[in-house]
C-alpha cells in the first residue's frame, strides 16, 4: 500500500525515475544538485517505491532536537550529525558500514543548498575506506527526473573522481539552477 501511494504521489507531480537504485547491500549514494529543501520531498518517495531500498541520510543534529521533527527524521532513516566541530564522522560511518549487513548512505556533496565551488569529500573517503561503490543520483527539475547512474568504485584519486562526478551533475538542473554544480 505504501509503495503504491508514494509511486502515485511521485508520478502525480510529473516526476519519473530513470534507471533504478542498484540491488547491492552497501553503497554511498551521492545526490546532486542540492539547491532546495524541496529536494528532500522529491527523494523521499523513491525510498518507498523500490522494495528493499532503505537509504539512510545525514542531517544537522539541531533538527533532531525538535521533538516531532526528530522522531520523523529517525523514522525515515535520518542520522544526526554535529557539523560544528570535527567528530571523525568518516570513521563513524565506516564503522557502521562494517557492522551492518545492509547499509546505504545518501549524501549531498555540497553540504548546503547554496552554491559551493568545492564539494565536501567525506562521502568519498567513506566509500574508499569502507570499500563500497558510489552511486550518483541526479535531480533534474527541468526534465522532472531522478536519474540513477551505475555504481563505480572510487579510484583513490579524489580530485579526478570528484571532477567526473561534477561533470555528470553539471547536466542536471536543480530547483534553483544558479546554485547547482558548475
Amino acid at each position: 500500500m505504501r509503495r503504491a501511494f508514494f509511486t502515485w504521489i511521485f508520478h502525480a507531480f510529473g516526476w519519473k525515475v530513470v534507471g533504478r537504485p542498484p540491488d547491492l547491500d552497501k553503497y554511498v549514494i551521492v545526490v546532486a544538485p542540492h539547491t532546495s529543501n524541496i529536494d528532500f520531498f522529491v527523494g523521499l518517495p523513491i525510498k518507498y517505491m523500490y522494495p528493499g531500498f532503505e537509504p539512510r541520510f545525514l542531517a544537522k543534529n539541531s533538527l533532531f532536537k525538535i521533538p516531532v521533527v526528530g522522531w520523523f527524521l529517525k523514522s525515515i532513516g535520518g542520522y544526526a550529525v554535529n557539523r560544528s566541530k570535527h567528530t571523525k564522522l568518516v570513521d563513524q560511518i565506516v564503522e557502521v558500514f562494517e557492522k551492518e549487513e545492509r547499509f546505504i548512505m545518501t549524501i549531498t556533496p555540497e553540504g548546503t543548498r547554496s552554491y559551493v565551488p568545492k564539494w565536501r569529500t567525506g562521502f568519498y573517503w567513506v566509500a574508499v575506506e569502507a570499500k563500497v561503490p558510489i552511486v550518483m543520483a541526479g535531480f533534474d527539475y527541468e526534465r522532472k527526473i531522478v536519474e540513477f547512474v551505475d555504481p563505480f568504485d572510487p579510484s583513490g584519486d579524489v580530485d579526478t573522481d570528484i571532477e567526473k562526478m561534477m561533470a555528470y551533475f553539471r547536466t542536471m538542473k536543480g530547483k534553483h539552477p544558479e546554485l547547482g554544480v558548475r
